[in-house]
């Protein structure tokens, strides 16, 4: 099996987008979401393209920190960072946010199609509500080919969490999965 270098999930949410984008875009919350993101510090209050943080994750006994640094923020739009390991890339990881329209009068979803392939109501197709709608895409994409450095990183990967760097991206998947689905359930409560 080819290795996968980028993975993307879906899901239809009932907040507005702004409600979205806060859960998303506050480094210090993703323990709140993420199920190996246990801790964040972050360098300054304002979070902004250029603010580094600093994230410590955990996979059973395995721990290990991350730094990275906001490249995106815009509100209600888009949140993204990049990892790096002692000065090499990692990984990019972000969420893109949109406002999806409701149900139409046949009773499908007024979304199309995203480029994974599913329904705009993404991953579990939530049934369209009278307030707002808003799909959020979570993404990643290893960074660590065809840089200086790529080898020695995904070995470190492996020895801090266990993972081969060819299985990471189905790892990943389970995590944004899960991730998701913590945001949703928030957001939807208010």
């Amino acid at each position: 099996m080819e290795r996968e270098w980028v993975v993307e999930e879906s899901v239809a949410i009932e907040a507005s987008a702004s409600d979205v984008y806060a859960a998303v875009a506050d480094p210090r919350r993703m323990r709140e979401w993420s199920p190996e993101v246990f801790a964040a510090w972050v360098r300054g209050r304002t979070i902004a393209p250029g603010t580094r943080f600093v994230g410590f994750n955990r996979i059973g006994w395995r721990v290990w920190f991350t730094t990275c640094q906001v490249t995106a923020a815009v509100p209600g739009e888009a949140f993204a960072f990049r990892v790096s390991s002692f000065g090499v890339p990692v990984a990019l990881w972000g969420y893109r946010i949109e406002e999806i329209a409701g149900q139409d009068d046949t009773g499908q979803d007024g979304a199309s199609q995203d480029d994974a392939g599913q329904d705009g109501a993404g991953q579990d197709g939530a049934e369209g509500g009278s307030g707002p709608r808003t799909r959020l895409t979570e993404y990643w994409e290893d960074q660590r080919r065809d840089n200086r450095g790529a080898a020695f990183v995904s070995l470190l990967g492996r020895l801090f969490t266990g993972v081969p760097a060819g299985r990471r991206a189905a790892v990943n998947r389970d995590g944004m999965r899960a991730t998701l689905d913590r945001i949703r359930t928030a957001t939807e409560k208010g």
